[in-house]
């Protein structure tokens, strides 16, 4: 991934290189490129016939996951005006070779966060897997202004010491199931073994331990390559962690539920857990790395898969201790919900901004721009009507959404609906007992009806499909992050939403 980011931005480089400045107009037309089908969709109902739009993101595409080429740095070097969704929608690679080719001159606009100011609600993105052992990722929080950072910045967390009986081995399992690894003391821990995140980021992991015992791991912070603190980190695998002294030798914050991160902060430098723990006394707290130690029960004992991706980790069918990723697939995202179009208001706080930024980029338009933009917010006005009084006709007790994908938040708050979350099993074993209990007792216990997956995402369904199969409910279809050949505008695809939640959540006659 790394020589195919380089790539990019090479081409990129060549690209702004070989261009004296930004094309007008193509074909008489305002060329506008956006990273979604669905924020092309929006901006091409503002500028009608006077723009061209166009995703970067092809169809059907997961644009969490989409890795961008040097024809999409082209596309952006020749585009008018640009628009992201951002709040880390994107990733970060997408992110830079926008910013790095977008026009001096070219408006390049992330929505989700200038829309606010045109009525749009954000609100957190909440993740309540309830695993029974902690749940264990890397975080960057603070905005980093006073050191320089930007949306595009670099953030490393590098692994320079452990000390322990065995290995540890940090993965993320893809959504295919091919694993990528992060921190590998196996060999030692140099220059392989670190990893970056964007400002104000996130992201799961697996964490393996080959041996019972008590570890200490060091994780060291740069902004941009240039160095912040480092934190020193308790773990207790298979031993009784409230017997573990702190790194500092004093009273120990034992983390054994919940979620945490292991964070690096960009105003202090200071690298520290951010735990939601139950013992560290508030909704999320941050506890100095010496005073931590974090558990890893036996209770998180699993077999090494027998899959040859993963000898990696040793011998097939040999146990290891492993705070589980919980999510499938590359998972870096922020603490603000992304998915704002899901609420109509929200979609229609998008096209006021997508009407001034073309405005700007071309004045002549404006009247048209205006025109269109009026009349498209009284269909999106028809549209949140429409959503609104199907889901209305659901009992209450039956608006339980059980999805593949936390891209609903914003479609439950705006519309009265509950999300209930689950996880997310490694592909490359058989889901565990305790995992479908898990799930099955959600679905049992609250009588839901129907499950949801998204069209994009088959990958990510096989467990809740076996689940549904298991449970005798019904598999129905929600659009989440992308179109299909059956919905191929915005409007067409919260109209399937609505009817789909009616049709399977809404009581039988």
């Amino acid at each position: 991934m790394k020589c195919r980011l380089v790539a990019v931005l090479c081409a990129a480089a060549l690209v702004l290189a070989g261009c004296s400045g930004n094309t007008a107009h193509t074909a008489g037309r305002l060329n506008v490129v956006t990273t979604t089908e669905i924020l092309a969709d929006l901006v091409q109902h503002v500028g009608g016939d006077r723009v061209n739009a166009a995703s970067l993101v092809p169809a059907g595409g997961d644009p969490h996951s989409y890795e961008p080429t040097p024809a999409d740095a082209k596309r952006v070097a020749k585009a008018d005006v640009t628009f992201t969704n951002h709040l880390l929608l994107e990733p970060q690679a997408l992110i830079k070779t926008i910013d790095a080719n977008a026009g001096k001159d070219a408006p390049n606009v992330s929505l989700a966060e200038a829309a606010e100011s045109y009525g749009a609600h954000v609100i957190p993105l909440v993740e309540n897997i309830g695993l029974d052992v902690l749940w264990l990722g890397l975080r960057v929080r603070g905005t980093g202004k006073e050191r320089g950072a930007t949306r595009t910045s670099s953030i490393e967390l590098a692994a320079t010491k452990l000390d322990g009986p065995g290995r540890l081995i940090t993965y993320l399992t893809e959504s295919l199931g091919q694993p990528a690894k992060y921190f590998d003391s196996t060999d030692g821990l140099d220059q392989n073994d670190r990893t970056t995140l964007p400002p104000a980021a996130h992201t799961h992991l697996n964490w393996a331990f080959t041996k019972p015992g008590i570890y200490h791991l060091t994780l060291k912070g740069s902004l941009d390559g240039k160095p912040l603190g480092e934190g020193r980190f308790t773990f207790a695998v298979g031993v009784e962690p409230h017997t573990v002294k702190a790194a500092d030798g004093g009273t120990a914050a034992v983390l054994s539920d919940g979620h945490t991160d292991l964070t690096v902060d960009l105003d202090t430098g200071e690298v520290y857990a951010y735990s939601d723990a139950k013992n560290v006394g508030a909704a999320q707290s941050q506890v100095p790395a010496t005073r931590v130690v974090i558990d890893v029960p036996n209770k998180a004992l699993v077999p090494i898969p027998d899959d040859p991706r993963f000898a990696f980790l040793g011998a097939p069918g040999t146990q290891i201790h492993q705070l589980p990723q919980a999510v499938l697939g590359k998972h870096v995202h922020g603490e603000i919900d992304p998915h704002l179009w899901e609420d109509v208001a929200n979609a229609k706080a998008y096209v006021q901004l997508m009407r001034d930024t073309l405005i700007t980029a071309d004045p002549d338009g404006k009247q048209t721009y205006e025109a269109n933009t009026a009349t498209y917010l009284r269909e999106l006005d028809d549209l949140d009507e429409y959503v609104r009084t199907k889901i209305a006709t659901i009992p209450t007790s039956r608006r339980q959404l059980i999805t593949t994908h936390d891209a609903f938040g914003y479609l439950a708050s705006a519309y009265g609906m509950t999300v209930a979350g689950f996880v997310v099993p490694n592909p490359a074993q058989e889901p565990s007992v305790e995992q479908v209990r898990r799930l099955s007792d959600t679905i049992r216990n609250l009588k839901v009806p129907a499950v949801f997956t998204e069209p994009n995402l088959a990958q990510r369904a096989s467990v809740l499909i076996q689940v549904a199969h298991d449970q005798g409910v019904q598999i129905c279809s929600l659009y989440g992050d992308s179109f299909d050949d059956h919905a191929r505008t915005y409007v067409a695809m919260l109209r399937h939403n609505a009817e789909e939640l009616q049709r399977c959540l809404g009581e039988t006659r």
